[in-house]
């Protein structure tokens, strides 16, 4: 299991957005992966790609529980972790940090169903055909989803920069 462990921290991270609470999803999902073990069957595919909808559907459980919480954090926005950086200067590492803000807050705003596309696909780096077979839906729908999942993103993404301008 030590080897998938970074996978599904990744994806955890992904829909939670902190570290603390990502190392705790992991643990989670793991927990649940070696309960469900008696479930899996190679004729359902691959344990990779078994692991990862597990830890999928659980993280999408955990993101809905967490909704009112998120929705709170969004009001109040939280200082992240200091973003590494090859460069010296502060000015560019707070830039840089708050651009990766300003994404990790417009991706968790996604609706669930474009936001774990997205994250399946860009940020995992996983085939249109495996998000599908993990998302249980067709193959259109997946790269429908993920091209939805992109322009919304966009969207938002324009509309807090623009709000930023203003503001400024």
């Amino acid at each position: 299991m030590a080897c998938h462990t970074r996978r599904v921290f990744a994806l955890a991270y992904r829909f939670c957005g902190r570290v603390d609470e990502a190392e705790d999803l992991t643990q989670e999902i793991f927990v649940r992966v070696y309960q469900g073990l008696p479930r899996y069957h190679e004729s359902e595919g691959a344990f990779p790609a078994w692991l990862m909808r597990v830890a999928r559907n659980h993280s999408i459980d955990h993101y809905r529980r967490r909704k009112a919480e998120r929705q709170h954090r969004a009001a109040a926005p939280e200082p992240l972790e200091d973003v590494p950086s090859g460069d010296d200067d502060p000015e560019r590492s707070l830039e840089r940090g708050e651009r990766v803000r300003l994404v990790q807050r417009a991706l968790r705003s996604l609706p669930v169903e474009l936001r774990e596309a997205l994250i399946l696909c860009d940020l995992q780096g996983e085939p249109y055909e495996e998000i599908a077979a993990a998302l249980r839906i067709p193959l259109g729908t997946v790269k429908s989803r993920i091209n939805r999942g992109r322009l919304e993103l966009a969207r938002r993404l324009l509309g807090a920069r623009r709000s930023e301008v203003k503001g400024a």
